[in-house]
């Protein structure tokens, strides 16, 4: 097959592609690791992808946030 006909095929089953791919890869995980410590990946994933977020949308986020955790003006 040449590179093309593997693009065009992508493009026409991107979501059937992916889905496997996060499946077998979900899949893996919990066969290595077990439940409770794939899921506990899973959480701490999400929560890095959370902070991420903010990080990227509010640069003082991460600051803001130890003030409220932390004894305020630790961290400015």
């Amino acid at each position: 097959m040449n590179k093309e006909k593997i693009i065009e095929f992508y493009t026409s089953h991107r979501g059937e592609i992916n889905g496997a791919a996060i499946g077998l890869v979900i899949a893996l995980t919990v066969l290595i690791f077990g439940v409770l410590k794939a899921l506990f990946v899973a959480f701490c994933v999400g929560i890095g992808y959370y902070i991420g977020k903010r990080l990227s949308e509010d640069k003082d986020y991460l600051k803001n946030l130890l003030d409220r955790v932390l004894p305020p003006g630790t961290y400015r």
